[in-house]
């Protein structure tokens, strides 16, 4: 996220350098195409990062990006900074306003409010006029959200995206009706007019309240899919056991893998969905509950063998480690998201521990000789696909330009296309 028009200059001139950077890349002429591909898809993905982040600056100094009226303790650090910037406010006009020095507040945006106690949250809160609050289900089980209405009537029905909505057939829109009023009436048929709150870990990418809106749409539609399912009878009954993980590690080693997954995934009382992600949401997956069946939605943003099963074993992480244990929270995560957050190291670490184990990690050479050879050798001594280990490589090095042939491109969208609902 950028801070200040200093670090806004900086982006901007980062910006254009990775621009000529790709008219490079563009214009070389090279025996190697998919190399020359890898080049060009990691800048791209460089400039839309940094193009999201001057855009955000951008929208917030301009007044465009509104906010939803309440906000949970969890997300309040980044909706300070945003508020502040909306506001017109510097980091010095905001120190000067609290009666502090600029590097205070420097230190605190720069660490997420991290050394911060809960008085000085609200002292900020108070000067950027933002208000927090959680709330409660009862003994031991707390909900925080990005934002919370009391009733169906305080959403901004409009803000949905509705026509990407009716594009792709979830309603039907006869002629004469009012879109903002089936985009309503489809939500509450399928979330229920009091909609379960959402946690998220994600880097912001468009203006706040669009992508809120995407997010909870594509919710709407995994948890429609999902009661459906469940309804057929075609989910088992889960238990919190996770003891037969092994089992679903074991098949990355199949071609058909993924429809595997999913169909184990059920056995054991699972439900798992695949639905494309909504222009603005920038989202990979997502962990929730439907009654007392946990549920699995996949966006498949990244056509790849690697991220599937990463992300898939991320969200398992959530169903076992946090759905059932009070939180009473829904989890959307987008792979690679910023920031430190406990919760979201938790799955991390549930998901890379239960594809390869730690001590089998430490004795993989091809972390260091990032050689297709060695990848398939590792490979083959732990008994998972090399598409796992390529991926992880490439995850921890940050390079993602390397063993590229190895992490199963385009090799599971058709897969769970059946699942998914015209996936293209």
């Amino acid at each position: 996220m950028i801070y200040s028009e200093k670090q806004q200059s900086v982006s901007s001139a980062q910006l254009k350098k990775l621009r000529d950077a790709l008219n490079v890349a563009t214009a070389r002429v090279s025996d190697q195409a998919w190399l020359k591909q890898a080049e060009i898809n990691a800048l791209k993905s460089q400039i839309a990062d940094i193009e999201a982040e001057i855009l955000e600056y951008d929208l917030l100094k301009s007044g465009q990006v509104s906010f939803s009226k309440t906000y949970s303790l969890e997300e309040l650090p980044r909706v300070l900074v945003q508020a502040r910037i909306a506001s017109g406010m510097s980091q010095t006009d905001l120190a000067e306003k609290l009666g502090m020095k600029p590097q205070q507040i420097q230190r605190y945006e720069a660490t997420d409010y991290s050394g911060a106690n809960l008085g000085r949250l609200v002292e900020v809160s108070k000067a950027l006029g933002v208000k927090a609050s959680g709330s409660f289900e009862g003994a031991g089980s707390a909900s925080g959200s990005l934002f919370t209405w009391s009733d169906a009537d305080d959403v901004a029905w409009g803000q949905f995206p509705y026509k990407e909505m009716i594009k792709r057939r979830w309603f039907d829109l006869p002629r004469g009706s009012n879109p903002i009023g089936l985009v309503k009436d489809y939500f509450l048929q399928a979330a229920g007019p009091r909609f379960a709150t959402a946690f998220h870990r994600k880097k912001m990418h468009s203006g706040n309240v669009p992508n809120e809106y995407a997010l909870l749409a594509w919710q709407a539609r995994i948890l429609e899919r999902a009661h459906s399912k469940i309804q057929a009878g075609e989910v088992g009954s889960f238990q919190l056991d996770d003891r037969w993980l092994s089992e679903l590690v074991h098949l990355t080693n199949f071609d058909d893998g993924p429809r595997r997954a999913r169909d184990l995934l059920a056995e054991k009382g699972i439900v798992l969905v695949v639905e494309r992600h909504l222009p603005g949401s920038y989202l990979d997956g997502a962990a929730m509950l439907v009654g007392d069946t946990p549920v699995v939605g996949l966006t498949l943003r990244y056509d790849r063998l690697d991220n599937f099963w990463f992300v898939l074993m991320h969200e398992l992480g959530h169903v076992f480690l946090h759905l059932f244990d009070g939180l009473r929270f829904d989890f959307f995560d987008e792979e690679g998201g910023n920031g430190f957050d406990a919760i979201e190291a938790q799955a991390d670490k549930f998901a890379l521990d239960a594809l390869i184990p730690e001590d089998l990690w430490d004795q993989c050479l091809s972390r260091f000789a990032l050689s297709k050879e060695a990848v398939q050798i590792d490979a083959e001594t732990i008994g998972i696909d090399p598409s796992i280990i390529a991926g992880r490589i490439r995850k921890e090095r940050g390079n993602y330009t390397i063993l590229n042939d190895l992490v199963g491109q385009n090799q599971v969208r058709s897969q769970l296309e059946e699942a998914s609902d015209e996936l293209d």
